[in-house]
């Protein structure tokens, strides 16, 4: 009989450097490429919606939706719940992140290369770096997620926190636009 090996130890502290660096080099470069605005005039989309505001609001919305979806299965899967956890619980989890980061990439193309970063008001200005910070946290989760062996607190840390800056480029927008014009489609 073959004797199991110990569980692998947990990364030393020193390896959180790795998700920060990439948190801050991705939300960086976001912040960058919004700078340098393309051409302002050209390349915007709208679908079946009304405007192009009114997509990125919808599309904004439905990333947040699958979000809140995504920290009820984590909390699932950390048997967070006092229901057992069935076993395509973490599918959906992944699924609905899939579809979350989807949903925020219509959104990203015309904030970033259409609008750029830009700061005529606080609302503006928070939009501007909560909307960087989002793509950072998500750079830096899946990093945590595809490194493993972080200490316990490390993901779920990661997830809120990348799950509050989605929720606060969405208020700074989103919700904003509903207050201000209305949820016309």
């Amino acid at each position: 009989m073959i004797p199991e090996s110990p569980p692998p130890l947990p990364r030393r502290p020193l390896w959180l450097a790795a998700p920060l660096t990439a948190f801050a080099l991705v939300a960086l470069t976001v912040g960058l490429l919004a700078r340098e605005r393309l051409d302002p005039n050209k390349g915007y989309f709208q679908l079946f919606f009304s405007d192009t505001l009114h997509l990125k609001a919808w599309f904004a919305s439905a990333a947040v939706l699958l979000a809140v979806t995504q920290l009820f299965t984590a909390a699932w899967i950390f048997r967070k719940l006092p229901w057992p956890r069935p076993t395509w619980i973490p599918a959906l989890h992944r699924w609905t992140g899939r579809l979350a980061f989807a949903c925020t990439l219509p959104v990203a193309y015309h904030c970033v290369f259409k609008l750029g970063f830009q700061h005529p008001t606080t609302r503006v200005l928070a939009h501007s770096l909560f909307g960087c910070a989002v793509y950072g946290a998500f750079a830096a989760k899946v990093l945590i997620v595809r490194l493993h062996r972080f200490p316990v607190w490390v993901l779920p840390t990661a997830g809120g926190l990348l799950f509050s800056a989605l929720v606060a480029v969405w208020y700074t927008s989103a919700v904003w636009l509903f207050g201000l014009v209305g949820i016309g489609v």
